[in-house]
């Protein structure tokens, strides 16, 4: 075959494959970044600024999805209120009174905060999903997303962003 005939081949055969016309699935977009940010000893805080300005290739998506990853066992991610910082520390004090630190773990090699860490982390979560619109993250008026440390020391934090969807035209 000769390079026009392999291109239509291979366009019938995307075409075939995918269900619809490989000029579609062109105009897919999909980034991928890692984050690493310090963490603040068992805090939650908001860290929809850093997403934001380590992924500006939101603006290109039209419609799609940004999954956010947290590489870790003893912090956690999740969406919550914005607005009210007392909102932040009632949610520390609410997950320290249900999964308290004085529980008789065994788990206690690196420390006695880091099973109930475990915990936590697996009751709030490592991943969020949030849609993206015209450009933008389709978060509700008073939703950010925290970084929730579990742990008293600090460490730093990685996290895998994900974004995908539709390219503006």
């Amino acid at each position: 075959m000769c390079g026009n005939q392999k291109s239509l081949f291979k366009r019938k055969l995307y075409t075939y494959v995918l269900g619809k016309s490989i000029e579609k699935f062109l105009k897919m977009l999909i980034i991928q970044k890692k984050l690493t940010l310090p963490s603040s000893s068992n805090k939650v805080r908001i860290i929809t600024r850093e997403i934001l300005e380590a992924i500006p290739e939101i603006r290109e998506i039209d419609c799609g999805m940004l999954n956010i990853f947290l590489q870790h066992t003893s912090a956690s991610i999740t969406i919550n209120e914005n607005a009210d910082s007392d909102v932040r520390k009632d949610f520390q004090m609410a997950l320290d009174k249900i999964i308290p630190n004085t529980l008789p773990y065994e788990h206690t090699l690196e420390g006695q905060d880091d099973m109930p860490a475990h915990v936590k982390s697996s009751v709030v979560g490592v991943s969020v999903n949030i849609p993206i619109g015209r450009g933008r993250l389709l978060l509700g008026t008073w939703q950010g997303i925290y970084l929730c440390e579990h742990r008293h020391s600090t460490h730093q934090r990685s996290i895998v962003l994900t974004a995908f969807g539709k390219k503006e035209i």
